[in-house]
């Protein structure tokens, strides 16, 4: 579709192709769940239950870090918790409901794709350019955050979380709603997060964002970002700073790349006022050279004009001599007689 036909669509149109999208992203996450609702020891024993338990990759790292630096608080799974149900549909729910997370993370790269060419139609070529690898790198950052979000957030905050206690009185027993609400909100968040960076590209873009915005607001997002790794991790700095810093360095990344997108604003509208120059310039060029040939043409047939008259001239002068050279009639013989 070009953008030529995509601008002489209708409103209902659009929401016609819209909808094609949307069904076939639908279609790809329900793929996805059905996989993962069919492979459910996989998806529970080896993924979802994982962080909280010691043999988990990350908690096994922390330990022997630890013992290597002499700080065992950062072990964090020295009291593996278990969890319980209350409810009698609640580990069927808990089972579509990790299984819709599954296909949504999993499908996340094709639906945004489709998304992509919803909407990819209405951009200029040059925006095309510009904006060519933004399925690659969103679906890159997403899985990253994922990553990051189930591989460092999520073990230190469920082991955090499942051992904390306000008194020793009070028992522990979290149950598995709880359990997967964390795991699954703390992934998809960490996923959307990761998004930083392609949010303040497409905002320098359209120039609602600049980098000194982004300085300006640095300290504040430190404080924000320090009291978020604080409220989600173990009290310890190590677990604090193995959270935040990613983060931060996020946050430079958008600094980075508003930096680099204002360049490249201020470049093409350099760009754009020689160009205009330019076109003025040969407008300029065009509209004189067009006014010469106007003038030309002006003069050119009051001269022709005079000329027909000096040669007329002559050959007016000419008939009357051959009239008195031809002096009288010659009369009648009747009269000469």
């Amino acid at each position: 579709m070009s953008k030529k036909n995509d601008g002489e669509m209708t409103f209902l149109e659009h929401l016609e192709v819209m909808r094609f999208h949307l069904i076939r992203s639908l279609i790809a996450v329900v793929i996805m769940a059905l996989v993962a609702f069919v492979f459910k020891e996989i998806v529970f024993d080896k993924i979802i239950l994982a962080p909280k338990e010691p043999d988990f990759v990350t908690n096994k790292w922390l330990c022997q870090l630890g013992e290597f630096l002499g700080l065992q608080r950062i072990c964090i799974n020295q009291d593996p918790f278990g969890l319980q149900t209350v409810k009698m549909a609640e580990q069927f729910s808990m089972h579509i409901i990790v299984s819709l997370v599954a296909g949504v993370v999993v499908a996340f790269p094709y639906m945004f794709w489709e998304f992509w060419r919803f909407i990819v139609p209405a951009l200029y070529e040059n925006e095309k350019r510009t904006a060519s690898g933004a399925v690659f790198y969103t679906s890159l950052l997403f899985l990253l955050g994922v990553g990051f979000g189930y591989y460092i957030i999520s073990p230190l905050s469920v082991n955090f979380l499942g051992n904390y206690r306000v008194s020793e009185s009070v028992i522990s027993a979290p149950t598995l709603r709880s359990y997967v609400q964390t795991v699954t909100s703390v992934v998809l968040a960490s996923g959307i997060v990761f998004q930083l960076p392609i949010l303040v590209y497409f905002l320098s873009r359209v120039g609602l964002v600049t980098p000194d915005f982004l300085k300006k607001y640095r300290r504040h997002s430190i404080i924000l970002i320090v009291t978020l790794s604080a409220i989600i991790t173990p009290p310890d700095v190590f677990s604090q700073v193995l959270v935040a810093l990613p983060l931060m360095v996020l946050y430079e990344i958008g600094i980075a790349i508003s930096r680099r997108i204002l360049r490249q604003r201020e470049a093409e509208d350099r760009e754009r006022k020689e160009e205009e120059k330019r076109r003025k310039a040969e407008a300029e060029r065009r509209k004189k050279k067009t006014a010469e040939e106007e003038a030309n043409v002006e003069e050119s047939p009051g001269k022709a004009a005079g000329g027909t008259l000096i040669d007329e001239a002559p050959a007016g002068e000419g008939h009357r001599a051959s009239e008195k050279d031809e002096g009288p009639a010659e009369e009648d013989p009747e009269n000469r007689s």
